[in-house]
């Protein structure tokens, strides 16, 4: 079996200083709301929806890219990506002067197909059929890795991808720091995992009593169910999540190896309730998330995790969304 590497916190502490410097400080938001209603002592919200690019996932694509050399850099990079790494790697592209070709699943939301056009990658659309579509965007993404002599880098299963989404926790963790307080619970939403991968090293290296929940969709439960048989499976075909950033049916290796070493245990939210969440967000935090990026807030508001006078920390993760999309799903919640 194939070692992987698991990043130090000196590794998560030197990423972040760098890709710190081009992009900005996402607030932490204390919410008496989602206190009240479901009975914890406080409750922080920390919007990565806020970032550059509409998510986390500038951090890891900004400092994936920075790891090039100079040669790599001048030719370019290939990926796939359903959408909020797209948009990162394509905005992070743009800032480092990098060319990034980016293979996307035919039913990725439209308004991030755009938007990563608009940072301007080249787009490559794939119709995947009955095949998983992961699958099919990463043959398209090696394919023309070879053809065209980019450099291939995955979305999440990279261990300096994982460094690079750390910073995340790293910020979040001093700004608790600065409102005087340590957090209890954490809820993260997964798909792939880079983030929680970052996250939960940085808290527990950090903060090593916080208890981390790692949430998924119904049906891509795939790190999970890794965590609970205690290695990596994965999830057969089912029906699509309005989560769609969030349907890798199995976690990388890195940042399953990244979450194992922290200790965190798996939780899926419906759909249901991630619109619920979603509506929550708008009315109440004044928030704009897209259905992915309220997993987390939808998993503290069903009430699985008793958080009965904890202090609890939800990481929004992201907010690409159309505004078609994000009326629909608020008026079916």
């Amino acid at each position: 079996m194939m070692t992987v590497t698991v990043p130090t916190l000196d590794h998560l502490k030197k990423a972040y200083a760098v890709t710190s410097q081009a992009t900005q400080i996402t607030p932490l938001l204390e919410s008496a709301a989602l206190a009240k209603e479901t009975g914890a002592r406080q409750v922080f919200v920390k919007p990565e929806s806020l970032q550059w690019a509409g998510s986390f996932k500038i951090c890891g694509a900004y400092w994936r890219l920075k790891q090039l050399s100079t040669d790599e850099a001048k030719r370019g990079v290939v990926a796939y990506s359903s959408g909020n790494f797209a948009q990162g790697l394509a905005a992070a592209g743009q800032a480092l002067g990098i060319p990034v070709t980016i293979v996307m699943p035919i039913d990725a939301p439209a308004a991030k197909r755009e938007a990563t056009a608009g940072y301007g990658a080249t787009v490559v659309l794939t119709d995947h059929g009955d095949r998983a579509r992961e699958e099919v965007a990463s043959e398209r993404a090696r394919q023309i890795s070879s053809n065209e002599g980019l450099a291939l880098l995955h979305p999440f299963d990279d261990p300096e991808i994982v460094a690079g989404q750390g910073g995340a926790g790293l910020e979040a963790l001093d700004q608790l720091v600065a409102k005087g307080a340590e957090a209890d619970i954490l809820f993260c939403p997964v798909g792939g995992g880079g983030l929680i991968g970052g996250v939960s090293l940085a808290f527990h290296h950090l903060s090593p009593a916080t208890q981390i929940i790692a949430v998924e969709p119904e049906g891509f439960n795939g790190m999970g169910n890794s965590l609970a048989h205690g290695a990596i499976e994965t999830m057969p075909l089912g029906p699509k999540s309005i989560c769609d950033g969030l349907m890798a049916r199995k976690p990388g290796e890195a940042p399953f190896a990244a979450v194992n070493a922290a200790g965190v245990r798996g939780l899926t939210v419906t759909d249901a309730s991630v619109r619920r969440a979603m509506k929550f967000a708008f009315e109440r935090l004044k928030l704009v998330l897209e259905p992915s990026g309220a997993a987390s807030l939808a998993a503290l508001m069903e009430g699985d995790v008793d958080v009965t006078s904890k202090t609890v920390l939800v990481v929004a993760s992201g907010g690409n969304v159309s505004l078609a999309d994000f009326m629909k799903h608020i008026a079916d919640a």
